[in-house]
């Protein structure tokens, strides 16, 4: 079986089904072999784990996956590309699912013991498979995800930047996070504006009596708008100056300000809040 991942394969592929990269779906297909093998090698997967791979594409990260995991599901959104998987991908332990990912119902892997998710994803989306993926009731060992590299900055942003956002408090909440590699440009066709990197996102041991669905939106209220001090930006959520005030905070302290345990210090604090 012919590597994927090289500018040969992908131009043979694409001309054999006549087609293209499609701007509107961010495509940009990986052209360097040792990139998608290093993710595949650094995914957390092994012979007993299942990966959820989203936006496989032409399938060079899939047929890299495929020879390290049990089993791996993919889930493409464009019509093309899912038939150039089932007719080229040349491997017995993955299944191509043609939705979008934002549809799919994360349910179907409850009895899944062991899974990782690999993601190459285009700067437009990322968010919202980041927030579907944290929201569901599914554990996932390990969260893998190339990204455009000014948004991998962002998901590992530290307290005062000005990068630093609800994702990154959510994320650095949430896990143990490691940037796995960096990715020039020059290993993508098309060649995109900007380099990517690769996140590695593992799971913390997590309290189960702990809300965290609520306190992510009570994370994400902090940050509705960056420029505003916390009490304005929570004043539907309640009144959070007594807190802020019995805690040792400014009251014009702002969201970027706070690191995730102290986010945590003020939400627990809620009951005490006075509107």
């Amino acid at each position: 079986m012919k590597i994927i991942s090289n500018y040969s394969v992908t131009q043979e592929l694409l001309k054999k089904y006549d087609l293209f990269a499609k701007k509107r779906l961010g495509q940009n297909f990986i052209i360097d072999p040792s990139v998608v093998k290093k993710i595949a090698r650094d995914s957390g997967a092994d012979s007993n784990t299942v990966v959820l791979e989203i936006g496989p594409g032409l399938g060079a990260l899939t047929q890299q996956l495929s020879k390290v995991s049990k089993e791996v599901i993919s889930i493409e959104i464009d019509t093309d590309m899912v038939e150039i998987l089932n007719n080229e991908l040349d491997c017995d332990n993955c299944t191509i699912i043609h939705q979008d990912f934002l549809e799919y119902d994360l349910n179907q892997l409850q009895d899944q013991q062991e899974l990782v998710v690999c993601a190459n994803v285009p700067y437009y989306i990322t968010t919202p498979i980041l927030f579907k993926l944290i929201e569901s009731d599914i554990h996932f060992k390990q969260i893998t995800m190339m990204v455009q590299k000014e948004l991998g900055q962002r998901l590992v942003a530290q307290v005062g930047s000005s990068q630093y956002n609800a994702l990154s408090v959510i994320i650095s909440m949430l896990f143990d996070y490691s940037v796995v590699m960096n990715v020039d440009k020059r290993c993508f066709y098309p060649m995109p504006k900007i380099d990517s990197i690769v996140v590695a996102l593992k799971t913390k041991e997590l309290d189960k009596l702990f809300d965290y669905e609520r306190f992510f939106e009570f994370v994400k209220k902090c940050f509705t708008q960056r420029r505003k001090t916390l009490v304005n930006n929570l004043k539907e959520w309640g009144n959070v100056s007594p807190i802020l005030e019995e805690l040792g905070y400014s009251q014009t302290i702002r969201p970027q300000e706070l690191t995730p345990s102290q986010f945590k210090e003020i939400y627990e604090k809620e009951s005490l809040w006075k509107t």
